[in-house]
C-alpha cells in the first residue's frame, strides 16, 4: 500500500523537529514548548483550540500547518461538520487564495476517515 500523505507528512514532520531540536538553543525550545501548552486544555478544550489553530493556520495558508491541526482535529473528535464550518469561515476571512488550502485540508480528512 502506498504511503499517504498523512504519514508522510508525519514521518518528515518528527524527523526535522529531532533535527531542529539538535541545532536549538533555549528561544527555540521555549518556543516550541509554548506552543505546545497553548493547545492544552485550559478555558477553551482541545477540540476548539484544534479548530481554532486550523482556521488561523489555512488564513496564514501554512499547509503543514493545516495538515497538522486537521489530524489534531480528527484525534480530537471533530465532525465533518465542524471541520467544513471552521473552513467556512477560514474561506470567508481569507478569500479564495484559500481555495487551494481548502482542497488539501479535505484531501488530509478525506484520508485520516478511509483510514478509521
Amino acid at each position: 500500500m502506498p504511503v499517504g500523505i498523512i504519514e508522510k507528512f508525519q514521518t518528515e514532520r518528527e524527523e526535522l523537529n529531532q533535527l531542529v531540536m539538535q541545532y536549538a538553543a533555549q528561544g527555540t525550545k521555549r518556543f516550541y514548548s509554548l506552543d505546545s501548552q497553548a493547545y492544552r486544555e485550559g478555558a477553551l478544550s482541545c477540540k476548539v483550540k484544534e479548530l481554532l489553530g486550523l482556521m488561523a493556520s489555512f488564513v496564514l495558508r501554512c499547509d503543514d500547518c493545516i495538515k497538522y491541526h486537521v489530524i489534531r482535529c480528527f484525534e480530537e473528535g471533530v465532525s465533518d461538520a465542524e471541520l467544513e464550518e471552521a473552513l467556512f469561515i477560514g474561506l470567508v476571512v481569507g478569500g479564495t487564495i484559500t481555495i487551494p488550502h481548502q482542497r488539501r485540508a479535505i484531501q488530509a480528512w478525506d484520508e485520516l476517515k478511509k483510514k478509521e
